[in-house]
């Protein structure tokens, strides 16, 4: 008995084998290949052509330096391009374009309006473009498909338009939006400060001459007030002292009935006193003027003691030169008086005079004591005057910083719409225009012979693995040995006889006719479909 083939792990590569499949189904691969390449690129050919129309919009920066001038709108480009997008998209703005190019109406179905919109969006498409970083968008392209090219040029034209005059209007819009926010802010913070102001006046006016503003000039009034209290101190007492001096004087001459006593000079001693007093009020008005106007009220009261202390001294002089007249003769440079109650009428009188300076002494003396217990109290009041008028003005001040950068934003706004309205912001400008495209982007028909050609070579393999699953013929020795349960001991060659011959001939024939076919059937259909597609 022949001993069993051994199993065999795995079975090598049989190039044979395959040969032979080649040979016997070849046709069966090339007529599938044909048929499924013949499909896909017939149907490039039925399906309708869309052209496609693009033109590039370049982004520019603003011409103004913005050192000098600060925009004041939305730095961000891709919100403003996708807002102005949707915008453009409306159904309303879509809507013109449509009636305006009758677009989607070539069909025997009527397309509704909304139906329309939808499809004119699909046919849309933007790109953005970016720099080499990726990160700033410097330009994009506006993409539109229609079955007509010059219809895509036009519809592509009208949206690039759309797209720069709404980028520009939206800019000024957004600006002067942005203008009147500032200005209704700048007004109420205009009101505030006012209201702030109007406090701070009314404030001060309720404490006018206890703000710490004045507490310099209060204390200096205080020092003034204090030495004119001083000097009216000093009269006072000379003016009590003469009264002391007429009151003895008149005792003496009513216990001896003798004339009273005469200065050196033969004036009496009443005249010396307002003299004395004169000189001491000129001295007063003399300090007075070197540190106020002639309007301040204590250099006025102080001219009205000196004019009535002049008044008095001028009666007094009337009084004796009337003493003298009545009798009297000079005797030795001095007066003799024959009437021995003129003495007494003169001590009286100087005795009445003195009485009133020392009532207006007095009376000066406790107005200026209630000044200066005012203006003490007005420096004593002083830090607390200065912790209410802080709080004051601190809301003041914030209102005061508040307006000020509100003011110096307006401003800078202002001339940020001046520029947006001069078109010198940031502006689309179209860099290629819209294209009139001379192929259709869909189908691309040369695309359509590779993957009609991808199509067909499944197609034909399939075909083939299929007629070989289904033929259970054995074409290969190595098929029959394999079969056979023993070993074979010797062969017999195959004889052919001249028909079989020619019939292999044939049959090789055929199918290199038929490969010949196929391959110049593909490669004519893509040629003419890269030089009319």
């Amino acid at each position: 008995m022949a001993e069993e083939p051994e199993e065999q792990t795995s079975e090598p590569f049989d190039l044979q084998r395959y040969l032979s499949v080649v040979r016997r189904r070849h046709i069966h691969f090339l007529i599938p290949l044909l048929v499924g390449w013949l499909a896909v690129w017939g149907a490039s050919w039925v399906l309708p052509a869309s052209f496609k129309s693009s033109t590039l919009i370049l982004v520019e920066q603003p011409t103004m330096p913005k050192n000098y001038v600060v925009p004041n709108v939305s730095d961000d480009l891709q919100d403003r391009l996708q807002s102005i997008t949707q915008q453009i998209l409306s159904r309303t703005r879509l809507l013109l374009i449509i009636d305006k190019l009758h677009l989607y109406e070539g069909g025997r179905k009527r397309v509704a309006a909304d139906e329309k919109v939808e499809l004119m969006r699909k046919d849309i498409a933007i790109e953005l473009v970016r720099d080499n970083h990726g990160e700033e968008i410097t330009a994009f392209r506006i993409n539109y498909s229609a079955h007509d090219p010059h219809i895509a040029q036009q519809v592509t034209s009208e949206l690039t338009d759309l797209f720069i005059n709404e980028n520009l209007k939206v800019r000024q819009q957004e600006s002067k939006d942005t203008t009147d926010f500032i200005a209704s802010q700048l007004e109420n913070a205009r009101a505030s400060l006012a209201e702030q102001e109007a406090k701070v006046r009314e404030f001060e006016g309720q404490h006018e001459g206890a703000l710490p503003s004045q507490q310099a000039s209060n204390l200096q009034i205080l020092a003034g007030l204090q030495a004119q209290l001083q000097n009216e101190q000093d009269a006072l007492n000379t003016a009590r002292q003469q009264r002391v001096f007429l009151q003895s004087e008149m005792e003496q001459y009513r216990a001896s009935g003798h004339v009273p006593a005469q200065t050196a000079d033969g004036a009496p001693t009443a005249l010396t006193a307002i003299d004395q007093e004169l000189a001491t009020l000129r001295a007063k008005l003399g300090e007075l003027n070197s540190a106020y106007t002639d309007s301040y009220p204590e250099v006025q009261s102080v001219k009205n003691q000196i004019a009535s202390a002049e008044k008095r001294r001028e009666k007094l002089i009337a009084d004796l030169a009337q003493g003298g007249k009545g009798g009297s003769q000079p005797i030795g440079g001095t007066l003799a008086r024959d009437n021995a109650d003129a003495p007494m009428v003169q001590l009286r009188g100087q005795l009445e005079a003195s009485r009133a300076e020392i009532a207006n002494r007095e009376q000066s003396i406790a107005g200026l004591k209630e000044r200066i217990n005012e203006y003490q109290a007005r420096l004593n009041q002083a830090p607390v005057v200065e912790q209410q008028l802080a709080d004051q003005t601190r809301g003041y001040e914030q209102s005061k910083a508040d307006y000020d950068d509100l003011l110096k934003k307006s401003n800078e706004s202002e001339m940020a719409t001046n520029m947006e309205q001069m078109q010198q912001g940031e502006r689309f400008s179209m860099l290629d225009p819209p294209s009139l495209p001379l192929k259709p982007d869909f189908p691309n028909r040369l695309k359509f012979c590779g993957i009609g050609l991808g199509v067909g070579l499944a197609l034909g393999l399939v075909v083939v693995f299929g007629f070989e699953f289904l033929d259970d013929r054995l074409y290969s020795e190595n098929e029959i040995k394999a079969l056979l349960p023993v070993a074979i001991l010797s062969e017999l060659p195959e004889v052919q006889l001249p028909s079989d011959e020619r019939h292999s001939m044939r049959i090789a024939a055929m199918g290199w006719s038929t490969a010949v076919l196929v391959v110049a059937t593909i490669v004519a259909g893509s040629v003419f479909s890269y030089l009319h597609g």
